[in-house]
């Protein structure tokens, strides 16, 4: 199928030049001018998702990953992520040529490459002057065939901004699309594990609208539009999935301790059969009635260890759920979930669930960071024995029975640890998973929980 679809990637030298507030101040800016835009991170990255559906709304934004899915998936989750719209925004993770391993697997430029996206350079001119046409050089000549189509400057002064576009025009002979100042009014929080979600920020709409309010005095949007309608075509083939009966009432944990999820693992769920039912394990009592089947994903439940411990009825739920055979899929904050202790960030112990043995504790430092292909040791919910998972882990927190009925092994690298636990009914483990690079795990974990009878109470 071709889909005429005008399209730009915002990629930049390196991670903090600001491609994530100018992606936001473009979206929310044409948001505002009633655009129906859609937007895409590239990589495995869920918080920065989260503010590109506070600009354009959840079935617009999503995920584009080279290392989950194939070249020819990815075309089709850009299409049918952008269904409807009338451009597509994406945002490149990292540097422009950063990859897997010291590579350019899977980076920005891969994905720009894959999908024809022309690229619009986000580059951080603090400091800089003659030097930063210098860095845009380098960066388009590195790999010449790299879609570049022009630069949007950040953080620069009104006064250095005209001297600054002349020199990267006249140097580079690249076309600048406006600039952004420094933005303290927009600035976004960090912590531990990137910035804080989206639903935390308080006056996140007013950042937004500042973003735009900005974007629309100093950004060139006659010319973004030329460059993303340079983009040929988009061809892709549409995938066929099957239909499954019963329609599972699949429980998704979603709150402030429950948050990371692929758009496009849900979406994948529902166009299988799946009726999603979302749970508060901070505020709800029961699982949804009629439940089938569990979806308990990544987040930051170690900040609200104390309010889950005081939900006992929830706990006891779960617990029960998880030991009755409810087909589960627990990552990393959902995993945690289930042990039977979890530190705070002072190092409290809070009682969980305790669905599974072990102690959820405080990591001092980043424990494990990156891509792993998972290789089942023990045959079980997602797939049989010997069979691979492409996952990506990042945490913190640590357990003392992190699990070993997987072989997780780093790519391009010689590293590899055991991980997860993985019964007939059970995912849990750090690593996190995307089922639309994997639909056979999706339909399995679906058929498991449609055997399972929905009067069945797990309260």
């Amino acid at each position: 199928m071709t889909e005429r679809l005008p399209r730009l990637l915002l990629a930049a030298p390196a991670s903090g030049s600001g491609k994530t507030t100018a992606t936001c101040a473009i979206l929310r800016a044409l948001v505002l001018e009633g655009v129906a835009a859609a937007s895409f991170k590239c990589g495995p990255d869920y918080i920065d998702p989260m503010f590109h559906r506070a600009c354009v709304g959840v079935r617009r934004a999503g995920n584009l990953d080279l290392f989950f899915s194939t070249p020819q998936q990815v075309r089709r989750l850009l299409a049918q992520g952008a269904a409807g719209a009338q451009i597509a925004v994406l945002e490149g993770a990292m540097g422009l040529y950063d990859g897997i391993a010291c590579t350019e697997d899977a980076s920005a430029y891969q994905l720009a490459r894959q999908t024809q996206t022309p690229i619009l350079l986000v580059v951080d001119a603090r400091g800089m002057a003659l030097s930063v046409c210098a860095q845009i050089k380098g960066l388009r000549e590195f790999r010449p065939d790299a879609p570049v189509a022009g630069v949007l400057l950040n953080r620069v002064s009104p006064g250095l901004y005209p001297e600054l576009k002349a020199a990267v025009e006249r140097e580079c002979g690249l076309p600048v699309a406006g600039y952004l100042p420094r933005l303290p009014q927009g600035s976004l929080e960090s912590r531990h594990l990137g910035l804080v979600t989206a639903g935390e920020v308080a006056d996140l709409r007013q950042r937004l609208d500042a973003l735009a309010a900005q974007a629309k005095e100093t950004v060139d949007f006659d010319l973004l539009w030329r460059i993303a309608r340079s983009a040929p075509p988009l061809r892709y083939e549409p995938e066929l999935l099957p239909q499954l009966e019963g329609r599972p009432v699949i429980a998704v944990a979603q709150d402030r301790a429950f948050c990371f999820y692929y758009q496009e693992t849900l979406e994948l769920l529902e166009a299988l059969g799946a009726r999603l039912c979302p749970f508060s394990p901070l505020e709800d009592g029961t699982l949804p009635p009629g439940t089938q089947g569990m979806l308990l994903g990544g987040g930051y439940p170690e900040l609200y260890a104390a309010q889950l411990a005081e939900n006992l009825p929830m706990r006891r739920a779960v617990a029960a759920a998880v030991a009755a055979g409810l087909p589960t899929i627990a990552e990393c904050g959902g995993f945690l979930y289930l042990h039977r202790t979890l530190q705070d960030p002072q190092g409290n112990s809070h009682p969980m669930a305790g669905a599974l043995d072990g102690e959820g504790l405080c990591g001092q430092k980043l424990g494990r960071f990156g891509y792993v292909t998972l290789r089942a040791r023990t045959g079980g919910l997602l797939c049989p024995e010997g069979e691979t998972l492409a996952a990506h882990e990042f945490h913190y927190w640590q357990s003392t029975q992190p699990g070993a009925d997987f072989w997780a092994q780093k790519p391009h690298r010689q590293t590899g640890w055991a991980a997860g636990r993985h019964t007939r009914t059970l995912y849990a483990g750090f690593p996190h998973l995307y089922l639309p690079g994997a639909p056979q795990a999706a339909v399995r974990f679906l058929q498991a929980a449609a055997g399972i009878k929905e009067e069945a109470t797990w309260n």
